[in-house]
């Protein structure tokens, strides 16, 4: 089954030094654009990380320091590879949770411009585990009745998860899924914003799951001691909160969408006392004008005695 695309589709996989977010950085990176009449184009780069890679990471996608030490660094490439997704939705396995917010941390890093809006992300890792609950290895056999070669290179990984979605999208047509409410409903359609709904029933506001939405489309804190409270209500009991979070370990992009929120919350406070009635400012200054003239008024000199017989004598 091919898929219906208004817009183009950017499947895309990252091999790294590790699964620190804000730490490690991409040795690779294959992306798979799907264009809406079904031409493919396909970009693979390898990337100088300017750090070892650990042997553990290697062993896994077999790319080591002698590989890359004459690949472009990301900050060389970045904005080749920003230009090449250009307003593509994104796609990828386990994207949201790890290759969307590694690839936003390479970018904020390199001061490339790279917006995740008006955009929307289809995890088909999501799909698979939700539907079936396996390995990318285990739902290419499962899905595609064949083995996966060449497992953890990127453009493999990257093509396999394509085809993986193709089959979901013939193998779950009509198919009925029940969450945790009780709620059925048919979610795996040939239709990307039906997919990205699906896959991404977390709502994560920065993908790194530290901010997420509530069932009121309102961001939230999503850790510690906050968890579950409103980012804006947090922000006006404990403000020094806001600038924790921006000086500690986390995530570029988490900070990023951290800073947007902190800024609509003084805006939205900036406007409210703009728009306060004039008449109330009026009332204000009459107030403390009557006030200042009662002042005046207590602080006259009190007539005395002596005054009045001076008066008498002067005037009879």
């Amino acid at each position: 089954m091919e898929l219906k695309l208004k817009k183009p589709l950017a499947f895309f996989d990252l091999e790294t030094t590790g699964i620190n977010i804000s730490a490690d950085r991409i040795v690779e990176v294959s992306i798979l654009k799907v264009l809406p009449n079904g031409e493919e184009q396909v970009y693979t780069k390898r990337i100088n990380p300017l750090m070892p890679i650990p042997a553990e990471s290697s062993m896994f996608h077999g790319i080591y320091d002698d590989d890359i030490i004459d690949a472009p660094t990301f900050q060389a490439v970045g904005q080749e590879i920003a230009d090449f997704i250009g307003d593509a939705d994104l796609a990828g396995y386990n994207s949201n949770k790890f290759d969307i917010p590694m690839l936003m941390e390479e970018f904020l890093r390199a001061g490339v411009d790279f917006s995740l809006e008006n955009r929307v992300f289809v995890d088909v890792q999501n799909i698979f585990h939700q539907m079936e609950q396996r390995t990318l290895k285990a739902a290419y056999k499962f899905y595609c009745h064949e083995s996966l070669e060449n497992a953890h290179t990127a453009e493999a990984d990257v093509r396999a998860t394509y085809e993986v979605l193709k089959a979901q999208l013939s193998k779950y047509e009509g198919a009925v899924y029940e969450d945790k409410h009780g709620k059925q409903s048919v979610p795996v359609v040939n239709d990307v914003q039906a997919l990205s709904a699906f896959t991404n029933l977390s709502k994560p506001v920065d993908f790194a799951g530290r901010i997420v939405y509530n069932e009121d489309g309102i961001e939230v804190i999503n850790f510690g001691k906050h968890k579950g409270r409103p980012v804006k209500e947090v922000f006006e009991v404990e403000p020094s909160y806001y600038a924790w979070m921006q000086n500690g370990d986390f995530p570029l992009y988490t900070k990023k969408c951290l800073e947007n929120i902190w800024n609509s919350h003084k805006a939205a406070k900036k406007a409210a006392k703009s728009t306060e009635p004039i008449h109330a400012a009026e009332d204000k200054k009459q107030a403390k004008k009557d006030f200042q003239k009662q002042e005046n008024k207590s602080s006259a000199t009190e007539i005395t005695n002596d005054m009045l017989a001076s008066l008498k004598n002067k005037f009879g």
